[in-house]
């Protein structure tokens, strides 16, 4: 059987080991992909450093890794919208549950990916720049437009009488905590595609960059009156909802939709960093602690939710996988937008290196800490 190399998580809390694996045929609604570039989340340091607790369900060795950009190899039964030697950029989901991270890995040489999570990369668009995308998108899009969410109407939908849009632009407001991060970025960009205002929070240096995706209102999130600068910033304005990012996030945003009437909050972050906790060499005893603070907080924060009668839920970026905002997310809005002009290949690529070998000090690069950039491996 033919091989190809792939950056491999051989047991938990393990560095990563450039090796050869078995190369992978796509099955039915599936594209096989040369990856040309690859960017790195905060989950794969996770699941590298906390796996055994977090992902329990993940099996080793492991290929980590959900951003992809490349060209598509083979096409399996039933893709229509792709052709061998077309550029592309995909979701990778291979370390969900009940997928196969070999297969479905970003960090290797060439992956599977669902033809539903990809979308062809416009001819103005480097690999490294589509790369950005994938997950930072599909979990924005998530928690704005998934039912369980905000469940906003899409870019490209009608606008009916009586939505949270009206025809003449006084609309409703969408609250973006946590604005230059990826996801945060994501979601200022594709709710004002969708026709939403939109007021976020960022640090002064990166209020220009939060602004010019499209928010109205920036406000620094390091001010301790950051909060009622928002609601000043919404001026009356219908809340429709609120998307929480960073640690402290989701306390600020339920304050801020208590004082507008909001009552939907997507939370995107964990309320206590599991930084720490996975760059220790054990994570037993010091994950008692860490893990208990994170379930006693969140119960604390949904109870002041339900107190102030806000619906809130976590949000799973790839759980559109299945769902018909995956779909329209990554057959229709990413394409259209990124060719119109209305949606940007946003955080800024930061390429750390080339090859497989510089995945693992990508993964450490992000681990320490980036603003306003995603870290990029090209392939």
């Amino acid at each position: 059987m033919s091989q190809h190399s792939a950056a491999v998580l051989r047991a938990s809390r393990a560095p990563l080991v450039v090796s050869s694996v078995p190369d992978a045929e796509p099955g039915a609604g599936e594209v096989l992909v040369r990856v040309r570039a690859v960017a790195v989340n905060p989950v794969d340091w996770v699941i590298q450093g906390t796996g055994s607790v977090t992902y329990r369900w993940l099996r080793y060795p492991a290929v980590l890794g959900s951003d992809v950009a490349g060209e598509v190899l083979a096409v399996g039964a039933g893709v229509t919208r792709f052709r061998v030697g077309d550029r592309v950029f995909g979701l990778a989901t291979g370390t969900d549950r009940g997928r196969d991270p070999m297969r479905e890995g970003a960090f290797q040489e060439t992956t599977v990916l669902l033809e539903r999570l990809t979308a062809a990369t416009p001819s103005g668009v480097s690999d490294a720049e589509a790369a950005v995308l994938p997950l930072g998108a599909s979990t924005a899009a998530c928690a704005l437009f998934q039912p369980a969410h905000l469940g906003l109407r899409m870019p490209g939908d009608a606008v009916v009488p009586g939505d949270a849009v009206e025809p003449e632009g006084e609309g409703g407001v969408v609250v973006v905590w946590g604005g230059s991060t990826s996801v945060g970025m994501n979601a200022v960009q594709l709710a004002r595609a969708a026709g939403y205002d939109v007021v976020s929070t960022a640090s002064p240096r990166n209020a220009a960059l939060v602004r010019s995706l499209g928010a109205d209102v920036v406000v620094d999130h390091g001010d301790a009156r950051a909060v009622e600068h928002l609601v000043e910033g919404i001026g009356g304005r219908r809340v429709v909802g609120a998307v929480a990012l960073g640690t402290t996030s989701a306390a600020a945003c339920i304050e801020v939709l208590r004082r507008t009437g909001g009552s939907v909050l997507a939370m995107a972050s964990t309320p206590v960093s599991l930084d720490g906790l996975a760059g220790r060499r054990r994570l037993f005893p010091a994950m008692l602690p860490v893990f208990t603070r994170v379930g006693l907080t969140m119960a604390r924060l949904t109870l002041r939710a339900r107190r102030a009668g806000i619906r809130s839920a976590f949000v799973w970026g790839s759980s559109l996988r299945d769902d018909e905002v995956g779909r329209r997310l990554w057959s229709e809005v990413l394409e259209t937008g990124l060719a119109d002009g209305t949606l940007r290949p946003v955080p800024e690529a930061l390429v750390v290196g080339e090859g497989l070998g510089s995945v693992q000090t990508a993964i450490d690069r992000q681990r320490a800490g980036v603003s306003a950039q995603k870290v990029v491996v090209t392939l």
